[in-house]
């Protein structure tokens, strides 16, 4: 199997040194075949070859590769597209059509935290929407007639909202068989009323999914008040954006957020933490490597299940549970969620614990 990786920006190559402890760890426990292989990207990659994302790049992801690792990015301070300045995470998600991002949010009782009972998962269509590098065929979605005004241009496809909402209706029938569809159609009657008319011929192939339909700001404060009763929650890129970062926040720390970006049809899959790049305190070994390490496991699982291949399964929840048995330990936490543990030293703890999990667990 093999892995391409890719550190990008910011805390993105500390982050990713511990994940790549923890899944060599898993690689050589569950006998998984797997190898790594680095490319540039993010501002390495705009030195190197003045861009921050090589074509080429994409095309080895799609054609040689069963998987990707992807750091983090600092987009926000990328040249003009023009200038080589390319959105790395937009650059996969549209070269490699990765339209589901799964994004799940849990609680752990032995953690604090604002959402006691909380075990959703958000999912997010990721290749429209009102993103302006990705909702156009040539151009961006964003444009300024003159210097006092600006105009954002929102797609909504029929392809991309079945499919999203196909997936996490697939989803659900492995958990408690619970849909929440999230909109604003009450303002946006064309967009998200045709977002909501998909959820809803979609729901007909799933007869024993319940279902619910909720505005957004609506389901915001929901969120906060009973998160427990939520299981899947589907939604368009910009909200499921947002209402992400909320749910993983409530849970205790963006920084426990995993993230996989798939494509059930092309068998194609990108870990990427949830967080950005952190640049305040890259290079100082203190980022919390979890929410990369998490999506690695996620990608595994995810794998394993298209593929059939139970290995790889066993190995993406003997990551998760070793993620847990950790930060069970307050002395193993993080800076952000209460301990001391740098980075490095957090990766080699959770890689350790992998090693030692008895193959039952």
């Amino acid at each position: 199997m093999r892995l391409m990786v890719l550190p990008c920006d910011g805390i993105g190559p500390e982050i990713m040194g511990a994940t790549l402890d923890v899944v060599s760890a898993a690689n050589q426990k569950f006998d998984l075949g797997i190898s790594f292989h680095e490319e540039a990207s993010g501002f390495d990659s705009l030195k190197a070859h003045g861009t921050t994302l090589r074509e080429e790049v994409l095309v080895r992801a799609r054609t040689q590769f069963d998987g990707v690792i992807l750091g983090t990015q600092s987009h926000m301070d990328y040249p003009p597209v023009a200038e080589g300045g390319r959105n790395v995470s937009a650059g996969f998600r549209i070269g490699l059509d990765l339209y589901a991002n799964v994004r799940p949010a849990r609680s752990r009782d032995f953690l604090p935290n604002k959402a006691p009972g909380m075990d959703l998962v958000i999912m997010r269509e990721a290749t429209e929407g009102f993103y302006p590098d990705r909702n156009m065929y040539k151009g961006v979605g964003e444009m300024m007639p003159d210097p006092d005004m600006a105009l954002s241009i929102r797609k909504i496809t029929r392809k991309g909202s079945l499919r999203i909402c196909r997936e996490a209706f697939k989803l659900a029938m492995q958990r408690d068989k619970k849909v929440a569809a999230i909109h604003k159609a009450n303002s946006f009657l064309m967009t998200d009323g045709l977002f909501l008319e998909c959820f809803r011929e979609v729901s007909k192939e799933f007869p024993g999914v319940q279902t619910e339909e909720l505005i957004v700001d609506a389901f915001a404060a929901l969120l906060v008040r009973q998160p427990q009763n939520y299981d899947v929650v589907v939604a368009t890129n910009f909200y499921g954006d947002i209402l992400s970062d909320l749910a993983s926040e409530l849970s205790g720390s963006l920084g426990l957020a995993g993230s996989i970006n798939a494509n059930a049809e092309t068998g194609l899959c990108c870990a990427q933490a949830q967080h950005g790049s952190a640049p305040d305190i890259a290079g100082k070994n203190v980022a919390n490597p979890t929410s990369l390490i998490l999506s690695a496991a996620m990608m595994l699982n995810w794998l394993g299940e298209q593929r059939g291949v139970s290995k790889l399964m066993e190995a993406g929840a003997a990551i998760s549970e070793a993620v847990d048995r950790v930060i069970d330990e307050p002395q193993n936490r993080t800076r952000d969620i209460g301990g001391s543990v740098d980075t490095d030293v957090f990766g080699r703890l959770v890689a350790a614990t992998v090693s030692d999990l008895s193959l039952a667990a």
